[in-house]
């Protein structure tokens, strides 16, 4: 048989051994996990405070570089070709 192909009566090992292969990944995702250094309480606190003051600044500045093009590009536009 070509490499990779399976036949009928090897389906079942083939899925025996697909499920041992899990198995083993999420043991070793488990292990990996518990190596993590995860965050304080309060370090996530001051990340996700620093986040939202970014996207809130972004999101202004995106705003107001909108209203200014817009000013800009389709009212003085506007103004000039009449």
């Amino acid at each position: 048989m070509a490499k990779g192909k399976v036949a009928r009566g090897d389906a079942a090992v083939a899925q025996g051994s697909a499920l041992m292969r899990s198995v083993d990944f999420l043991s070793a995702v488990r292990v990996e996990l518990g190596k993590v250094s995860w965050p304080t309480r309060e370090q996530l606190v001051e990340a996700t405070k620093k986040i939202l003051l970014l996207s809130l600044a972004l999101g202004v500045l995106i705003g107001l570089l909108d209203w200014v093009l817009q000013k800009i590009l389709v009212d003085g536009i506007a103004a000039i070709a009449r």
